[in-house]
């Protein structure tokens, strides 16, 4: 159990600060000079928001047809009136699979995503 706790704790705090920030944390407090990159937007994943951790997504992403249907399962359950930031409802492990299927050029026309956002 210990070591599931310290490799999430890596995930939502990686020694290379551009990536994670655990949500409530201030990222300037944290990690002075922080700033998303141009071309970029922090968003929220996690399926609690509790758990989730800050991410930094190209704008490019949200064209692809695999991240627009995280975002329409967003939409489903948090609505258009959800506070804050955009919240991505799924394990962190599905969104980097996510990103690194649109990375690698997959065009997910019919890829079925895995409904792990169901809370």
């Amino acid at each position: 159990m210990k070591l599931l706790k310290q490799g999430a704790r890596r995930l939502c705090f990686p020694k290379n600060r551009s990536e994670y920030i655990r949500v409530g944390q201030d990222p300037e407090a944290t990690h002075p000079g922080y700033r998303v990159p141009r071309g970029h937007l922090a968003i929220y994943v996690g399926e609690k928001e509790d758990d989730a951790c800050r991410v930094l997504v190209p704008l490019v992403y949200f064209n692809h047809p695999l991240f627009g249907r995280l975002l329409k399962e967003a939409e489903k359950i948090y609505g258009f009136d959800h506070p804050g930031g955009i919240q991505i409802p799924c394990r962190i492990s599905e969104f980097e699979s996510v990103k690194t299927k649109i990375a690698a050029g997959s065009g997910g026309g019919n890829m079925q995503l895995p409904r792990c956002w169901k809370l």
